[in-house]
């Protein structure tokens, strides 16, 4: 591997960086050592400066060129760059005579094909090789040795020494062998690794000089966390009452689709039942719920809702629907009033509880009501 390295260019590349092509193309520039070849020279275009660093390139034949390797990071990103010229002047120069290339792209992504233009495609190889991660726990923990460990020539030997003895403990610690055994069954991908990883040693300060099994844990917090849950807690409580009675609704009529005027009301009236029953299959039929009852059980345990005026609880209703808390199942039509489009609830039950438990000060009859059932109506 040695000698391969010092008998050829390596050039790496990655879309998370490289965002366009002519930050690329610099970076390749760079790589390459070609800064002084292209010196001050103006190019009119993107087109010519990509040209005449391809002419540069391409100086020689196979037998006198240096070999280049062009490594891909995140490959599937440079298909979004605009025309794919990048990809289409690679290729194309890898299949040319002058100069020996080799294009290596890496990706998550199995549908890579796809993505891209048929004269891009026409000029690859059609090479693939897929790597999946076939190591056990054991082989897991090594590797996360290996990612936190500092190496031999770090410049402070007493600190590299006291920093590696902590990550051996770390690695013999039940609570972090749980904490990576649980990301480990989730996902084999070490990039999940390295973000656990990261967010840790994010917490190291000169007063805090060593991650510890709770920085671990903070840290896989912050990776589980659901992102939808975190929005709830920052919702109002008319704003919670309308998700609660919105959970209600779903548990009733087994998650179909509702509209404000009923999450306002607590009821369907006739035309409301009829337009449902007209909009979705022929088949179904919604069930008619007693107006009086529900009015009662939501007085009972809501009456905070009704504080407010309707177009106050429309509005926190659309704030809602701008969170994307509440998706439309169809497009808003002149036909149809705000007030009965049909909605559905984006968050399950769990969140919803999960959510109200974090929530700060949430009010006890709201949690009360959160949790009853409503299967006796």
């Amino acid at each position: 591997m040695k000698e391969v390295r010092e008998n050829l260019l390596e050039v790496h590349l990655n879309g998370l960086l490289q965002t366009n092509d002519k930050v690329a193309l610099k970076e390749i520039t760079r790589q390459l050592h070609l800064e002084n070849v292209v010196g001050d020279k103006v190019f009119g275009s993107f087109a010519e400066n990509l040209a005449f660093l391809l002419e540069a390139l391409r100086k020689g034949d196979r037998t006198s060129s240096c070999p280049v390797l062009f490594i891909l990071d995140e490959f599937d990103l440079f298909v979004h760059h605009k025309n794919q010229t990048l990809l289409y002047n690679l290729f194309d120069i890898s299949q040319s005579a002058q100069t020996p290339v080799t294009v290596i792209g890496l990706t998550c992504r199995q549908d890579i094909l796809e993505l891209l233009e048929k004269r891009v495609k026409s000029r690859f190889s059609h090479r693939q090789i897929y790597l999946m991660n076939s190591f056990d726990f054991k082989q897991y923990i090594r590797i996360f040795k290996e990612q936190l460990s500092l190496p031999d020539e770090f410049p402070d030997e007493s600190f590299a020494q006291k920093w590696n003895n902590n990550v051996q403990h770390l690695s013999e610690d039940k609570t972090v062998k749980d904490i990576l055994q649980n990301l480990f069954h989730y996902t084999k991908d070490l990039r999940s690794l390295h973000l656990l990883l990261m967010l840790a040693v994010s917490n190291v300060t000169v007063h805090h000089p060593l991650t510890t099994a709770s920085d671990l844990q903070e840290a896989s917090k912050q990776i589980r966390m659901d992102s939808k849950a975190n929005i709830v807690h920052g919702l109002s409580v008319l704003e919670i009452c309308l998700i609660i009675a919105m959970k209600h609704l779903n548990d009733v009529y087994e998650g179909e689709p509702f509209n404000f005027q009923m999450v306002y009301n607590g009821e369907r009236n006739t035309s409301t039942l009829q337009t449902l029953n007209h909009l979705l299959s022929p088949n179904f039929f919604f069930p008619s719920v007693t107006d009086t009852e529900f009015q009662k059980f939501i007085q009972r345990k809501a009456h905070c809702m009704y504080n407010f005026e309707k177009p106050v609880v429309m509005k926190a209703f659309e704030h809602l629907l701008q969170l994307e808390l509440v998706k439309p199942i169809e497009r808003p039509s002149v036909r149809v009033q705000r007030e009965y489009l049909l909605m559905k609830l984006v968050l399950d039950n769990n969140q919803i509880m999960d959510a109200l438990q974090a929530y700060p000060n949430c009010p006890t009859d709201v949690k009360q009501w959160a949790a009853s059932s409503l299967s006796w109506l």
